[in-house]
């Protein structure tokens, strides 16, 4: 027994410093609290009149501590005051600055101005939903009679229809092309619905709702000037804090390796944009951008809270990130959730390798517009290609929360990050050296095949550019661009989105930099407009490579649903690699040439000190009107 004593001492020792308990401090703190000298019973009329008569009178450092003691009380009572004196201050003293900001120089401060609205906007919202909402619950509750809901619903669809039927008529009247992309989205939902798992079940409403707004969204990104001015401002910043990743790696790495490197160049803006994410995670900012997302989806279309948070939080997060928003929900999620939350990790690409495409040179404003409006063609055609057929268990939102992650502090987020971006880092390294190795021996073995027949020059970019290229036409691609644009789409689904983007970028690289447009028989860059329409049909992890990496990220939140993601997880690779070529589809509807015309007379009057896209397309204007 008393060999057991030391060591029974020293695990209540451990016990007690992780748990607070026997802490001489935290014992103190509470003897203080409670207004007691430190060892003094908190009860004493249980133990008689002992203290009065033997027990010692309280020091004078005991006294010495009631102010603070007192002090500490009047702070706890009145905490909530304290703040909402804090945050006044705060937001006066932001106010001031704003008003400062805008008298000296309003259009250098619009940007902030307009955030600011916007914030506001959302807080006048909350606070009019929570005073007012259920009085005008209560008050819209009794007109709304079914039968003419059903009916307002009818209208309101054959109103859309009708307007999207005058729209296009009128609109394609100077552009017939776009009633090629049109014709594409017809195509392929009526492909998916064909194969449809349950035809009959088939939820039309959140389909025409999802094929809504996502049309709502590219028609405010692309044709309206305010949605495009917004979102390339958007783009401009990204890539101007995307720059700052060059102080970090040029200190560890060198000025010459980020410049010549393409490893040091790249990837360590993966890292960075991953410490951004994890520190707004922290925040709780990505929780609430998340939410209001998904509330819009699951208000209009009708799905159930766990499938559209997951689709929502896509946007910003990866395949694998996504589903741990929902984790403790997927063992009980239906199949057709299931599928959804698959489909949305296919259809839309993280937000850490955003900022390395956008690196390449890719638009950044069309990145963007497409990830953001693939959110709601992929829960719209999950829907179509597998209905809910069962009973869900979170139609509510109710029980369905959010979490902020383990990180305790501010610093520890952003450390998290960090280290979390090594494994995506080494990942992508990993991929680029095995697949490009892949592609350059597949493209030996074609090519030594091939010329056994005398076929000269077969790779799998050519056989990708045959058999994609009706693709690539639907997509509203002029035809002699569709080859190209139809090998991007075979490296992406069969390879990655990530060497189709290097590929895409050195096509746009040619274009600016006035190179040629045909070299013998073989196409050296593509027109702007079929650019932006490959940059959203390659926006989406959907590759076969990736059907591993589902798997594993699923199977490990939930095991007992392996059989569940393996049934299902390669209907939902093909819909979302759908759900991307509809949104280029989309894209092709809406897009419109942006930016002045050159003034070829001008500009080739001037001397010339290098070539340009601009060049060369005043030179090729000049040729063909001399010809003619």
């Amino acid at each position: 027994m008393e060999q057991d004593t030391p060591r029974r001492r020293q695990s209540i020792s451990l016990t007690s410093v992780a748990s607070g308990l026997e802490n001489m401090g935290v014992e103190l703190s509470e003897s203080l609290e409670e207004d007691q000298a430190p060892g003094s019973d908190p009860n004493p009329t249980e133990v008689g009149d002992s203290w009065s008569k033997t027990g010692p009178e309280p020091s004078s450092g005991w006294r010495s501590l009631q102010p603070a003691l007192k002090v500490r009380h009047f702070y706890r009572e009145h905490t909530q005051l304290f703040r909402w004196i804090c945050i006044g201050l705060l937001c006066t003293a932001f106010a001031a600055f704003l008003l400062i900001a805008c008298l000296l120089d309003f259009q250098r401060a619009l940007a902030l101005f307009v955030l600011t609205c916007v914030v506001l906007i959302f807080l006048a919202y909350s606070l009019l939903k929570r005073l007012l909402g259920p009085k005008l619950q209560r008050c819209v509750k009794p007109l709304g009679h079914p039968r003419l809901n059903l009916w307002f619903k009818r209208g309101l669809a054959l109103v859309a229809f009708l307007g999207l039927i005058l729209w296009l008529a009128l609109d394609t009247s100077q552009r017939p092309e776009q009633l090629v992309s049109f014709a594409g989205v017809c195509v392929f939902i009526g492909l998916l619905f064909a194969v449809s798992k349950h035809h009959r079940a088939v939820s039309w409403r959140a389909v025409s709702w999802g094929l809504g707004i996502q049309f709502v969204l590219g028609l405010f990104v692309i044709r309206t000037e305010p949605g495009f001015v917004a979102f390339q401002w958007l783009g401009d910043q990204i890539q101007i804090f995307l720059s700052y990743t060059e102080a970090g790696s040029s200190f560890v790495f060198g000025e010459t390796l980020i410049k010549d490197v393409f490893a040091f160049q790249v990837l360590p803006i993966v890292v960075f944009f991953s410490c951004a994410m994890s520190v707004l995670y922290y925040v709780g900012l990505m929780q609430w951008v998340i939410l209001k997302i998904s509330w819009l989806m699951q208000v209009t279309m009708g799905t159930t809270a766990t499938e559209t948070l997951s689709v929502a939080g896509n946007i910003f997060v990866s395949q694998n990130e996504a589903p741990l928003l929902i984790r403790p929900y997927l063992a009980d999620m239906t199949l057709s959730e299931i599928h959804v939350v698959m489909t949305g990790g296919y259809a839309t690409i993280a937000g850490s390798v955003l900022g390395a495409y956008i690196s390449f040179g890719i638009d950044a404003a069309s990145l963007i517009a497409a990830s953001v409006m693939a959110a709601p063609c992929a829960l719209a055609l999950s829907k179509l290609v597998y209905p809910e057929v069962e009973e869900s268990k979170f139609r509510s939102e109710e029980g369905v929360k959010l979490t902020y992650g383990d990180a305790q502090n501010l610093l520890e987020a952003a450390s998290n990050g960090a280290a979390l971006s090594v494994k995506v880092v080494i990942n992508i390294a990993a991929n680029l050296i095995a697949f490009l190795a892949v592609l350059a021996f597949i493209n030996a073995a074609l090519s030594w095949l091939g010329e056994m027949v005398d076929v000269q020059g077969l790779s799998f970019q050519l056989i990708c550019s045959y058999i994609l290229r009706p693709v690539a036409f639907l997509m509203g691609v002029a035809w002699e661009d569709c080859s190209v644009v139809a090998e991007l789409l075979g490296v992406k689904l069969f390879l990655n989105e990530f060497v189709a983007y290097q590929e895409l970028s050195e096509y746009k690289q040619r274009r600016l930099a006035g190179a040629e447009e045909w070299v013998g028989s073989r196409k050296q860059w593509i027109s702007v407009r079929a650019e932006t329409l490959t940059t959203f049909a390659l926006c989406g992890f959907a590759n076969f490579s990736s059907i591993g990496i589902m798997l594993g990220g699923l199977t490990s939140m939930a095991p007992q649903r392996k059989s569940d993601f393996s049934q299902i997880v390669l209907r939902a690779l093909c819909t979302g690699t759908i759900v991307s070529i509809v949104n280029a589809c989309v894209a092709g509807i809406l897009y419109v040439p942006r930016g002045a015309e050159v003034d070829c007379l001008s500009l080739l009057n001037t001397t010339l000190s290098s070539s340009s896209f601009e060049v060369y397309q005043c030179c090729r204007q000049v040729f063909q009107r001399w010809l003619s």
